[in-house]
């Protein structure tokens, strides 16, 4: 079929595509209605059916692939590597279900995790979909006070986690950290659930730390049925990262969202059953829950947990896993890529990756160069793909599971099934159909399954927060700047709360980020707006090179900084040019890979830089600000 035709149906005849989708997922009792739009934005999909997240990513596949491998635990961190078998897998979460049930879990009970990318992260996931619990992941690693906050918004019975996590070598204690956000946090859980891996020594408190080992080995052979829950029951909250004041928790069902991962690897991420998927990212955020954890098991597919760096022990690590375990998809980040661009590319023609069918990436914007680098380096499609937290899976990319179309460097793609995807101007809401025309990316309601239901205890906050920022109608914004070009492709420019206004001409960040990095000798740049008394504000760019020796002297880094703001005035115009060019020789960005330009622009404008916990080098931002202040 035409991905034209198939998309026209999606946003014209919803009922009907969602109803063949949801024939990809197993239910107990099949949906009594497929839509329920009666109180927007509140939509409720699949309502009177009833299955279990837990069902269809592990029972529903022991009596056709029970020995198959189903997630294969990769530690560059401690050495270690197991791969389990959906056998395996199933009585492993049958197992850490009876623990929580032990410890006074019961059904809509929240289910705070604070894990490394360990095993019993991921079958306390599954173990909380399979009782009908509510998991609440945090990040590991995260601050005391950023845990204790999302503590006191989840108010979870019991909390999972661990005695610490490694990064690069270097561990880290999580145990202390769980302690003083307990201690800060006015809600305290009945239970803390320890799983001590030997890194770090801990201090337990009598009757509310319980041991894993202890209890999982009384509850060996315990057998835990799923509970039937309706599809628009609460799966998880996902508290989205960069959040200051009160948390702000994403919200999900279990019907739409089973429905919308199933149909994603089919049509988007091309995944067959009994094949092996790796993404990169960390079950803290929204990918890993989609993409590590439920997308590829409700497939039948064996998905890749990896706790280590990309260039660890060197940056062949991940292409050797690719040809290991025969990886047929796989998902990362555009700053990863360009860690690897730093490397020899000599470690992408090592290993063979004749099973790789295609590289997904997201999290961030793909700079053009970026993606001919390493779609040249492997010579498999790169598909770029744009989503967030609330959506839970992709709004814009190329979905070639339906029909095989080209990808445009630089654009996520077109707008997937599902989803009715607009362009607006953002003072008038005014839609904005012609090519090249600049505006706010927003999402016309309904918006599809596997979509945020709400804000976690905050109905209002999620109303005007999400729908009610564009004058005159009720969209859903997703606070990006883009433009569409003449064959539909979306281009993404940066947030509509990062534009930098200089001298009241707008910008987006990414605009002046893809023309500096087309410069052959950068391999990474961040561009903020910095407050200006004359302009307002004005761009300051941080670029690392990729040849440290053209800095050589004072003299080389001001030819080279010339050189960048020429290209920049030669490719967007003077009104783009930064006001400064200033090379580091890395760039402040969390464990996960995002960029963090708000601490960025916090720094040049003197301003406490917030809650830097996640970030990956503290020498970054130490960086920059000895830059700034020289």
């Amino acid at each position: 079929m035409a991905y034209a035709d198939f998309y026209r149906r999606s946003i014209e005849d919803r009922d009907a595509f969602w109803a063949d989708q949801a024939k990809l997922i197993a239910w107990h009792v099949a949906p009594q209605q497929i839509c329920d739009a009666s109180r927007p934005p509140f939509y409720r999909w699949f309502a009177g059916g009833r299955t279990n997240l837990c069902h269809n990513a592990v029972d529903r596949h022991l009596s056709a692939r029970g020995d198959q491998a189903a997630l294969i635990y990769v530690s560059t961190e401690t050495g270690k590597e197991r791969v389990y078998s959906f056998r395996e897998l199933h009585a492993e979460v049958q197992r850490m279900a009876a623990v929580l049930q032990a410890l006074g879990t019961r059904q809509g009970d929240r289910v705070l995790i604070y894990m490394p990318m360990i095993p019993e992260a991921v079958f306390a996931m599954l173990a909380c979909a399979r009782i009908g619990a509510i998991h609440a992941v945090v990040f590991g690693g995260f601050a005391s006070h950023s845990l204790a906050s999302r503590i006191e918004d989840a108010t979870p019975r019991v909390v999972v986690s661990a005695d610490a996590g490694s990064r690069g070598g270097k561990v880290m204690p999580y145990k202390p950290l769980l302690d003083e956000g307990l201690r800060l946090s006015s809600h305290k859980p009945d239970a803390v659930l320890l799983v001590d891996r030997g890194l770090a020594p801990m201090e337990t408190v009598a009757g509310r730390d319980h041991d894993w080992a202890t209890l999982s080995a009384l509850h060996r052979d315990t057998q835990v049925p799923c509970a039937w829950l309706d599809a628009t029951d609460i799966s998880y909250t996902l508290y989205t990262s960069g959040t200051t004041g009160k948390p702000k928790g994403v919200q999900r069902d279990v019907g739409g969202y089973a429905v919308a991962l199933a149909a994603s690897m089919k049509h988007i991420f091309l995944g067959e059953p009994g094949e092996t998927y790796f993404s990169t990212s960390d079950i803290g955020w929204v990918v890993g829950h989609s993409y590590i954890v439920y997308g590829p098991l409700i497939a039948g597919m064996a998905t890749i947990l990896y706790e280590g760096l990309p260039i660890r022990p060197d940056a062949g690590i991940w292409w050797s896993l690719v040809e290991k375990y025969k990886v047929a998809s796989m998902f990362s980040a555009p700053t990863a890529v360009r860690v690897l661009k730093k490397q020899d590319p000599a470690f992408l023609k090592k290993y063979d990756l004749s099973s790789l069918k295609a590289l997904f990436l997201a999290g961030e914007p793909l700079d053009e160069p970026t993606a001919r680098w390493i779609n040249d380096g492997l010579g498999v499609p790169v598909i770029d793909n744009y989503w967030q937290t609330e959506s839970g899976w992709p709004i814009l990319t190329i979905a070639n599971g339906v029909e095989r179309q080209h990808s445009k460097f630089g654009s996520p793609g077109v707008p997937v099934y599902g989803y009715d995807v607009r362009i607006v101007h953002e003072s008038t809401g005014e839609e904005l159909t012609g090519p090249d025309q600049k505006g706010v990316v927003v999402i016309e309601g309904p918006t599809p399954p596997g979509f945020m239901q709400t804000v976690w205890k905050d109905d209002e906050r999620f109303v005007k927060t999400y729908w009610s920022s564009i004058p005159g109608r009720q969209v859903y914004s997703t606070f990006d700047w883009g433009i569409r070009d003449e064959d539909g492709y979306f281009y993404i420019l940066g947030r509509t709360d990062d534009v930098i206004n200089v001298a009241g001409h707008r910008l987006g960040t990414r605009e002046i980020e893809e023309s500096i990095s087309s410069h052959p000798n950068i391999a990474e740049v961040a561009v903020v707006g910095v407050a200006d008394a004359l302009k307002g504000q004005v761009a300051m760019a941080f670029a690392v090179v990729k040849d440290a020796s053209a800095l050589g002297d004072a003299k080389a880094a001001l030819k080279l900084e010339g050189e960048v703001m020429k290209l920049v005035d030669d490719t967007l115009g003077a009104v783009a040019r930064p006001a400064r060019v200033r090379f580091v020789t890395v760039l402040p960005k969390t464990r996960s890979g995002k960029l963090l330009r708000r601490a960025i622009q916090a720094v040049c404008e003197g301003r406490d830089a917030g809650d830097l916990t996640t970030i990956e080098d503290p020498t970054a931002l130490q960086q920059i600000k000895d830059l700034v202040q020289a």
